[in-house]
């Protein structure tokens, strides 16, 4: 097990060993305290779009649900004929930076999450550690009205008129300390300055979201599987920030024979990473899935079923409301 991993459970169990990386916290918080100041004296250059910008992120190292949240208000935002678009850094991705991501874009080229989220929107997407060349990029090929960014929470070199953060239930904050010693990225009082949507396991009467688990699909278009069985033996392969939170979905689906197989996020997979010492059927994320997609293209002989859980994100109706309010505020009006 890698270090990395090793720091990843200990977060999770919120172990007590961490306090030894609390000097490294004080570090942390130095640099990201100076960095910010810097920006916000004008010291640093801050990009302004010529259109408005949405920032979704969250305060947290680990998954949160932003991507599905993402994806639902792109669909949500195109149904209303906002002409939208959408940056992200492309985490783990080669690049040649800034890319434009398209349906046939590889995972390697582009990253994981902005090929899912072009594949389930077709929204117009641009990826680069330079959000301002991404979002350069984005405006010669589209005209568009709003643009979010994929994360980006902490990139104070791009200025931004909305912030959401995607705030765990189910994770919380955790010890409530800075990285390394704890998983936050900023201290939890950045909460009191952008718009919370508070990620829970139902639905609530306020603006929260949660997701809900929609029927497992084939990801090999060369085998013959006719029906989902819950109750057979599955290897459960995941590669994300939260891998308690697939299990969970798997609950909802009364999957429970299934041995685990946890990948650190953005895992880059190999095929012998899918081949295990028995023959059951793989079960495993939208997430996970496109890079399998890609895997499964380089290796047609693969003959081991790969089922598919999709989830989608549901916000309760006070998320759109605020966001009706949000836009019209930087001159979008939704009907």
């Amino acid at each position: 097990m890698s270090m990395a991993q090793r720091i990843q459970d200990a977060w999770n169990e919120q172990a007590s060993w961490l306090v030894v990386l609390r000097p490294l916290s004080w570090l942390y918080r130095l640099g990201f305290c100076t960095n910010q100041a810097l920006y916000k004296n004008g010291l640093k250059k801050v990009y302004k779009a010529p259109v408005p910008v949405m920032v979704i992120g969250n305060i947290t190292v680990g998954g949160s649900g932003k991507t599905p949240l993402l994806i639902q208000l792109v669909k949500y935002l195109q149904q209303q004929g906002v002409r939208v678009g959408v940056i992200s850094r492309g985490y783990g991705a080669e690049g040649p930076f800034p890319l434009l991501v398209t349906q046939s874009s590889e995972p390697d080229a582009a990253g994981d999450e902005p090929c899912l989220i072009v594949q389930s929107t077709q929204v117009p997407m641009a990826v680069g550690p330079n959000r301002q060349a991404a979002i350069e990029l984005l405006l010669q090929n589209q005209q568009l009205d709003l643009i979010i960014s994929d994360d980006g929470l902490q990139h104070w070199a791009l200025a931004r008129e909305i912030e959401w953060i995607v705030l765990d239930q189910n994770r919380g904050l955790g010890n409530e300390k800075l990285l390394p010693e704890g998983y936050l990225r900023e201290p939890k009082s950045r909460l009191n300055h952008s718009t919370v949507i508070e990620h829970t396991k139902v639905a609530q009467p306020k603006q929260n979201m949660h997701l809900e688990v929609g029927q497992p699909y084939l990801l090999n278009a060369n085998l013959d599987t006719p029906w989902f069985d819950p109750k057979q033996y599955f290897n459960a392969v995941v590669g994300i920030g939260f891998p308690q939170r697939f299990y969970q979905t798997l609950s909802k689906l009364e999957v429970d024979q299934y041995q685990a197989h946890e990948f650190p996020d953005h895992h880059d997979y190999e095929i012998a990473d899918l081949s295990f010492d028995n023959p059951d059927a793989i079960i495993t994320t939208e997430k996970d899935a496109v890079k399998f997609k890609a895997l499964l293209k380089q290796h047609p002989e693969f003959n081991i079923p790969i089922w598919v859980v999709p989830v989608e994100a549901v916000l309760s109706p006070d998320c759109y409301v605020l966001l009706k309010q949000q836009l019209k505020q930087v001159g979008i009006q939704l009907s």
